[in-house]
């Protein structure tokens, strides 16, 4: 009955099919079944502990340690490419962990070595989405934000659909004509919070 109860709802997430805000969240959420090592300082010396990616965006992670045990709040996880990202230990349920990168936000290049180009995509989804949110939380049209920020009102529509990528420089332009924080608009769902009851079914042993 549990299998059955975990199929099912990998399925009700496999079919989320808008952009809406919660259904992004629950989208990034999917497995991505890959391994990583995350490692911290202990009073021995270094201590790795292998590990799933659960998922990944620019700005963190949620994982699956291999077993349990207390963590520190700052750690690195190694991709098995190589590539190393200091992070900060945003939550832990068990052997469920998030988090968040302590350098803000990848760069493209780390994206595209660290995320899938669905995650890429999902990511470009989120960040337009909190844009379009914030934006009309202050009262502006996309023509209006495209004239402040210099850019065609079709570049506008197109990032806050998720169309196309919105430079970083350009993210903080926006971040401060909307009077909200960066990390608000590009943090994605890994590094907010513990993931909900019906998550740790999903991965739970």
């Amino acid at each position: 009955m549990r299998n059955g109860r975990n199929v099912l709802c990998q399925r009700v997430l496999d079919i989320q099919g808008s952009t809406s805000m919660s259904e992004l969240r629950a989208a990034t959420r999917q497995s991505t079944a890959r391994t990583g090592i995350i490692a911290f300082e202990g009073a021995r010396g270094t201590v790795s502990v292998p590990c799933t990616i659960s998922d990944v965006s620019g700005t963190g992670a949620r994982l699956k340690l291999d077993w349990s045990l207390a963590f520190p709040t700052e750690a690195t996880l190694i991709f098995a490419d190589g590539l190393r990202k200091a992070c900060r230990v945003a939550w832990q349920k068990r052997r469920l962990l998030g988090i968040a990168f302590a350098d803000g936000v990848a760069s493209a290049d780390e994206q595209v070595l660290m995320m899938t180009e669905a995650e890429q995509a999902l990511h470009r989804q989120h960040i337009g989405a909190q844009v379009r949110g914030a934006r009309e939380a202050r009262g502006y049209t996309g023509i209006e934000i495209a004239n402040l920020l210099g850019v065609s009102p079709e570049f506008v529509s197109r990032a806050e659909s998720g169309e196309t990528s919105i430079p970083l420089h350009q993210l903080t332009h926006i971040a401060d004509l909307l009077l909200v924080d960066l990390k608000k608009l590009v943090a994605g769902p890994a590094s907010v919070g513990p993931p909900r009851l019906s998550d740790v079914e999903l991965v739970a042993e």
